[in-house]
């Protein structure tokens, strides 16, 4: 994976909660910096592209691994 500017984790947590943490998190970046999301929201592959397109943000890589799924997202 590429390198990144902030992590975020958001592990064991249900929908809506990682989409709405990341939100946050991405409201306090600089355009073009780069957010690591680690999920284990069975639904976070699907919600955060959506997320992504509707926002206008970048979503640069998305991953599973043993339950947990990693995605990078360019903030807009």
């Amino acid at each position: 994976m590429m390198e990144f500017d902030a992590e975020l984790d958001v592990r064991q947590l249900a929908c809506p909660l990682p989409i709405l943490r990341a939100k946050r998190s991405l409201s306090q970046m600089d355009s073009g910096q780069v957010l690591k999301v680690i999920a284990t929201d069975k639904e976070a592959p699907k919600d955060f592209e959506v997320f992504c397109r509707q926002t206008g943000n970048e979503l640069l890589a998305s991953d599973a691994n043993a339950g947990e799924f990693i995605f990078l997202i360019r903030r807009r």
